[in-house]
């Protein structure tokens, strides 16, 4: 299995206890490019998915860690690109 994969495996097991790196991390590996950090926030774009939902991601750490509604949105937003 490969890093992306395991670390995909990680979020899908553990959404609640995911670090806010490894989210960061994680849309990179998935095509996600950083595009700016407005305070706390880092907002990320997807080139390849044009303005449908889950084009632009908005992460924000809580304590060190990704919050639990982001890393499902990143997870759901992974699994339509691997079935869409």
């Amino acid at each position: 299995m490969s890093k992306p994969e395991k670390l995909l495996q990680r979020a899908i097991s553990s959404p609640n206890n995911f670090r806010f790196e490894d989210l960061c991390t994680l849309a990179e590996y998935y095509g996600w490019i950083f595009q700016r950090q407005s305070g706390s926030h880092r907002i990320y774009l997807h080139p390849g998915l044009g303005n449908r939902l889950g084009s632009m991601m908005n992460f924000q750490p809580r304590d060190g860690k990704a919050k639990y509604s982001q890393v499902k949105q990143l997870v759901d937003a992974i699994e339509g690109l691997n079935h869409g």
